[in-house]
């Protein structure tokens, strides 16, 4: 039987010795045997020891495993494959808390320091990458030293072996996990091993050795196959015969450990496949040229080759056996469970496979519930430099410390981690704004000044209730409208202005609820043309009583303005000039809903965008041009005969007027959201409000209250000049 893991050297000679002939292995693993250009016919039925650093990742990962420590052999064995194991594990963010090299003959004290190393780690899971000897001598010092319990991961190179039979390094070992080579049922092949008798082979000195050792005697006389040289125990039983192979430790004979000998028996089942292929073949039908074939007399090994290359069976275990084109046999690893009973009994169970795919893939399969983790653990370990960092946290390095030791620290404020062990977190959409934990982004509250809501409702009522309020005082000027007191204040021009007062009220309307296109386009636009209208008709109002007053002064110039001609151009020209700033505001830059992602926390802010701040300013600012105007020639006209005292109200109703818009720019100014509509809207009511009341209440007081003084000698009394009756 050849070597597991012979030096390639070795290989090289037996080859070069038989370049000639087809080799098949069933124990050579070595990667550098896939060489075809240096083995082109060299074949093998075991898996390829580069494939375990595939494996052990896979089980650490299985685990969940991401801190352990490492041996390895002083040799390309160790070296290599180790070095290829921590490639692979750096990959998959495993990390390495420290690597030893044991050298064959390691002196005590340096396997002193690195078990004491090994003990002072944090780490609970440690890789074995060692040959046989280097591996006992270290689980030796490790039984000696009182190590917390660790969890060992053993590759196939040293697992299982006889050499494990030692009852403190059992213990040491119990609950270690491995990986084996594959092996299979071969029938028969118990019941042959437990009738092996040297009885029954007389001249066979093998049989005779393995009896030795299997039960620790000796054959006396002849039988012997003692070295003469080699010291003999004194207390050596000499073999009877009658030992029991069955009463042998399972751990050393049990023939599902048999590894090598199941892939010797696929390399002969290769071999016989192969040969039954070449006897079947046809000429004509054949691989070779022309169709030919070749008989099993006479073939060369090139001719053999093609045959073995193309072997592909089903085994007795069910194990599909064929070559890929390096010659190697698909990957496959038994993962083993090494167990020690309370009675001193210990064995390998097989707890899962591992095995690489047709399509160069890797797959694990591990029954946990089999698993016996030793005497310490009822579960598997952990083992991590850090604790995984939950959802709603990020991972953040330690300086100078391996990537798998690291603090977990809270996302950002406006942020989010879905998954643990994250490295970053992530901003939420725009529309979307991080849960309490962070942990999930969550759709934004879309607000906006509601008619539901105490804000809302208390302004629509307001609104209604002024509407209201106005319409009955339209009601009340018409119903009295041939009285003096409304004769008096320019009848017509009231009229206008009730109007519009009365359309300014439901302008507030527009600044509640969802902002929809249209809502945009006529709120800013509605209110300030309709103001505009109010504003005019009490400039008209104001004018046309200063023309009156002054009129009456001998060879005043002002007798050809008496009449309806300037209150009339008044009331045409300043509304106009607002619906034409109106008009070009929404031919170029029209209003349009806006979603405000950024103005809260967890709120989506439902508004007007007003397009072109410009015309949006410019128009409110023409009003309040016009206010201002007006307040000045009420404020001038304030001194008119004390029986016509409108100027006054005039005068009042525009100091609330500008007062109450004055007040706003500021409160506009500092509000966000569905406030900012609460205040426009609260800001149109109020000066809606005080002009209704600063010029109307005073008359309706007198209409409806004290009728006795709508009189015309009452109210103009002797200060009322010929012009005014011709308003």
């Amino acid at each position: 039987m050849d070597p597991p893991y012979i030096d390639p050297t070795e290989v090289v000679n037996v080859l070069i010795k038989i370049a000639n002939y087809v080799f098949i292995s069933y124990g050579a693993g070595l990667p550098l045997l896939s060489d075809k250009v240096q083995f082109p016919s060299f074949l093998r039925t075991i898996t390829s020891v580069d494939i375990q650093p595939y494996g052990v990742v896979e089980l650490l990962l299985h685990f969940g495993w991401t801190w352990v420590g490492m041996l390895a052999s002083d040799n390309d064995y160790g070296q290599e494959g180790g070095h290829a194991l921590q490639v692979e594990m750096a990959k998959k963010g495993i990390c390495v808390e420290y690597f030893y090299i044991l050298a064959p003959h390691t002196p005590r004290d340096r396997i002193i320091t690195i078990v004491e190393m090994m003990k002072k780690a944090t780490s609970t899971v440690i890789i074995l990458y060692t040959f046989i000897a280097e591996t006992t001598a270290v689980l030796e010092e490790v039984s000696l030293a009182r190590m917390p319990k660790k969890t060992w991961i053993a590759v196939s190179s040293w697992m299982p072996s006889p050499v494990f039979a030692n009852k403190h390094l059992w213990t040491t070992l119990n609950g270690t996990l491995g990986l084996a080579i594959g092996s299979g049922e071969i029938p028969g092949f118990s019941s042959f091993l437990t009738k092996i008798h040297p009885s029954k082979y007389p001249s066979d000195i093998f049989i005779n050795a393995f009896w030795e050792e299997a039960f620790g005697c000796i054959w006396p006389g002849n039988g012997s196959t003692t070295n003469a040289e080699d010291p003999v125990p004194g207390d050596a039983p000499f073999c009877l015969g009658t030992e029991e192979l069955t009463s042998l430790d399972s751990s050393v004979y049990d023939v599902t450990n048999f590894r090598f000998a199941y892939a010797a028996y696929n390399a002969v089942h290769v071999v016989a496949n192969a040969m039954h292929a070449l006897l079947r073949c046809k000429d004509g039908q054949g691989p070779f040229a022309h169709g030919g074939c070749t008989t099993a007399q006479n073939y060369q090994p090139w001719q053999f080759l093609h045959y073995l290359k193309n072997v592909s069976y089903r085994n007795t275990a069910g194990q599909r056996i064929y070559f890929d084109s390096n010659g190697d046999s698909p990957g496959f690893f038994d993962i083993v469970n090494w167990r020690m009973s309370v009675n001193g009994i210990s064995s390998f169970s097989k707890v899962g496979t591992f095995a690489t795919q047709a399509t160069g893939s890797h797959k694990l399969i591990i029954n946990n519930s089999t698993i016996l983790w030793g005497d310490e653990y009822t579960q598997a370990p952990v083992s991590v430099c850090s604790r995984s960092c939950v959802a709603g946290q990020r991972i953040l390095i330690r300086e100078g410390r391996p990537k798998c030791c690291y603090d977990c620290v809270p996302c950002p404020e406006d942020e989010i981690s879905n998954h643990s062990d994250a490295i970053d977190c992530m901003k939420c959409p725009d529309d979307q704004w991080p849960n309490q934990n962070q942990d999930l982004c969550i759709p934004k509250v879309v607000e906006y000044l509601s008619f539901h809501e105490p804000l809302g409702t208390t302004l629509s009522s307001l609104t209604a209730l002024f509407f209201l309020l106005t319409a009955s005082v339209l009601c009340v000027f018409t119903k009295h409208r041939g009285t003096p007191i409304v004769k008096a204040n320019n009848r017509t021009l009231s009229y206008i202005l009730l109007v519009s007062i009365l359309f300014c009220f439901p302008c507030s309307l527009l600044f509640i609820g969802r902002p929809e296109r249209v809502h945009c386009w006529l709120r800013q636009g509605l209110f300030t043309t309709f103001f505009s209208f109010s504003i005019s008709c009490v400039l008209a109002k104001t004018i046309t009583v200063v023309i009156a007053f002054r009129a009456t002064k001998p060879n005043s110039s002002l007798r050809k303005w008496v009449g309806p001609t300037i209150p009339n151009s008044i009331i045409t020209i300043c509304p106009i000039t607002q619906v034409l700033m109106y008009i070009t505001w929404l031919a170029t830059y029209p209003p349009f809903p806006e979603l405000n992602k950024q103005a809260f926390k967890g709120r989506i802010v439902l508004g007007c965008n007003e397009g072109s701040p410009y015309y949006h300013y410019g128009m409110k600012l023409f009003l309040g041009l016009l206010a201002l105007v007006t307040m000045v020639v009420a404020f001038l006209a304030r001194k008119l005969p004390s029986g016509f005292n409108e100027a006054q109200h005039i005068t009042f109703s525009m100091l609330v007027f500008t007062s109450v818009w004055l007040s706003f720019i500021p409160a506009y100014l500092s509000t966000t959201g569905k406030y900012t509509a609460a205040v426009e809207a609260s800001a149109i009511l109020s000066s809606s409000a005080g002009l209704l009341c600063c010029i109307f209440a005073t008359k309706c007081y007198i209409i409806i209250l004290r009728p006795e003084m709508n009189t015309r000698e009452h109210l103009i009394g002797k200060h009322l000049p010929n012009s005014m009756e011709r308003l």
